[in-house]
């Protein structure tokens, strides 16, 4: 079985990467690069749930999002683009049933979908949906600016930055959006993801602006009440802090901080602080493969990789990659 990263970056104006990189890795974890292709600013990557392909947004002021196939040694081809309907698109989901594509444009404070075909291609968009609206801290939330589409059950709840809400919408069989549901989080929150708790009716949201970890309840289907806050690091309050990825792993939560540039672990269960890891300038993105956490250090030019301990003293290794933003870990058979 092929181990493989896949890293999207910045290009151009917005950093000096040059579109998605390709690495093996190791048992050891460690990575080794193989290849790339060129590609303007795919800043997030997901795959399809059953087909070899990828999706890639590409984060620009005209908003794009590109459909790649995959072959079996991890090569990339680009099967299609789209126009998002949005300016910087910066979150893409596939429905669990592999029928849309959900799409988050971030400057566009718009959540569209997209019908995948059979074969993955990105066909018709089905639905645009055009938020309005505004919070407390005028440079950064003087209007809408919808971070990420998480799909649920027949649904799709889209976290808004900008307007601090999180606004559901049933997603219908042909790929509308019908409201369903809104819920405002406190005044300067900055919502930028949202990650629910298998199994139980929790989830978890993070303050991008306020530098803050959220526990909340969703009350009835796409509809979220605070339970309790907490601050997403141990770093003293005065540094800068923009909380970037929430990643939930069996009993553990994990945020990245930029300012601290770290990656925080929490107790699931008391939603507390356990240990802040240096990880590199700049830590947007991460993932977590078999104890290991690689991290996407846009600023720091590397994927940063340590293994996950309880005292959150790592040794830190290097991967050098231009300005990163997603690191997306795949096995191939």
């Amino acid at each position: 079985m092929a181990e493989l990263v896949f890293v999207g970056c910045y290009t151009g104006e917005a950093g000096n990467g040059t579109g998605i990189t390709t690495f093996t890795r190791s048992p050891s974890g460690e990575l080794r690069e193989i290849g790339s292709l060129s590609l303007e600013s795919p800043s997030w990557l997901t795959r399809h749930p059953s087909l070899p392909v990828l999706y890639a947004a590409n984060e620009t002021s005209s908003g794009a999002v590109t459909a790649l196939s995959m072959s079996s040694s991890g090569d990339l081809s680009i099967l299609g683009t789209a126009e998002t309907g949005g300016a910087h698109p910066c979150h893409l989901a596939v429905t669990p049933d592999g029928r849309f594509l959900l799409c988050a444009n971030y400057t566009g404070g718009s959540l569209a979908v997209f019908a995948l075909s059979p074969s993955g291609e990105v066909g018709s968009r089905t639905a645009l949906v055009q938020h309005t609206g505004s919070g407390p801290r005028a440079d950064r939330q003087e209007a809408a600016h919808v971070h990420m589409a998480v799909p649920g059950q027949g649904m799709v709840s889209a976290v808004d930055l900008g307007t601090d809400e999180i606004r559901s919408y049933t997603l219908t069989s042909s790929g509308a959006l019908e409201p369903l549901a809104v819920s405002a989080l406190p005044p300067g929150t900055g919502p930028r993801q949202l990650v629910r708790r298998p199994g139980t009716d929790l989830a978890y949201v993070v303050g991008e602006l306020a530098g803050t970890l959220l526990t909340v309840r969703e009350t009835s289907p796409g509809a979220f009440s605070v339970v309790s806050s907490t601050a997403s690091t141990f770093t003293e309050p005065s540094v800068p802090n923009l909380v970037a990825h929430l990643e939930l792993s069996d009993s553990r939560l994990y945020v990245s901080n930029r300012g601290p540039d770290c990656v925080t672990e929490f107790a699931l269960d008391e939603t507390a602080a356990v240990a802040d890891q240096p990880c590199g300038a700049n830590p947007r993105h991460f993932a977590l493969v078999d104890g290991t956490c690689y991290v996407a250090a846009q600023s720091e030019d590397a994927i940063t990789a340590f293994t996950l301990t309880a005292s959150g003293e790592a040794e830190l290794r290097y991967h050098p990659t231009g300005s990163p933003t997603f690191v997306l870990p795949v096995s191939l058979p």
